[in-house]
């Protein structure tokens, strides 16, 4: 049985930061993304990491603030947030993936206060 489970959401003051873990199982999924959806806007791609080789990337408007990665402790695909700003207010979402489908969890809150 496949299960994606997003968790550490919260909400924090500007500038502050939160680390959101995405644990996904069930199968061996070759990349995980991390999406985001605020109010009343498209869902947006935020960060993908590759399993094979470990390679990441941002979107540009996270980029130097938000770091995804492999936390092989806890075997989790984390996405640290630091420098936080009112517009990163969203719901965000884990996205695993395989050849031929892909697993969305239910989401985490997270809001930036100004």
């Amino acid at each position: 049985q496949v299960t994606v489970v997003e968790s550490g959401g919260g909400m924090v003051q500007a500038g502050g930061s939160l680390r959101l873990s995405c644990a996904a199982s069930g199968r061996a999924f070759s990349t995980i993304y991390w999406y985001r959806q605020a109010p009343g806007k498209e869902r947006e791609f935020v960060a993908v990491w590759v399993r094979s080789n470990g390679t990441t990337r941002h979107t540009d408007s996270v980029k130097g603030r938000f770091t995804i990665f492999r936390d092989n402790a806890r075997e989790t695909v984390d996405l640290q947030m630091d420098n936080l700003r009112p517009e990163d207010s969203a719901v965000y979402y884990c996205d695993a993936r395989m050849v031929g489908a892909s697993y969305w969890g239910q989401g985490t809150q997270v809001t930036v206060a100004s």
